[in-house]
């Protein structure tokens, strides 16, 4: 790859990421949008967003989708483990994990 090219490519993958961090925020703002209104569809379609935006992000800036899943199952057990108030009240974060663990 000539120089030229790997500069248009830097640019474009700065641009993407700068991209992919402005739809998180926008996201975000739909998420609270839906909860004020208790918009059930525009929550699950903002929470479905952010999973994905969150994905390829990671991808963009060298994590591998792997390496996501693994860090969230790692955080879950810490959490889960350390007696986090949504662990102890609720039982979240082991139901949680218990779900990814058979997917």
């Amino acid at each position: 790859m000539s120089r030229p090219e790997r500069n248009v490519q830097i640019a474009k993958s700065v641009k993407v990421i700068e991209w992919l961090k402005t739809e998180l925020l926008d996201q975000i703002a739909n998420l609270f949008k839906g909860l004020h209104h208790a918009n059930q569809t525009l929550i699950a379609d903002s929470l479905a967003s952010l999973i994905i935006v969150t994905y390829v992000l990671a991808r963009r800036v060298g994590l591998t989708f792997r390496e996501v899943d693994q860090s969230v199952t790692r955080k879950l057990r810490e959490h889960a483990r350390g007696k986090h108030q949504l662990e102890d009240w609720y039982g979240d974060l082991s139901r949680l994990e218990e779900y990814i663990n058979k997917r």
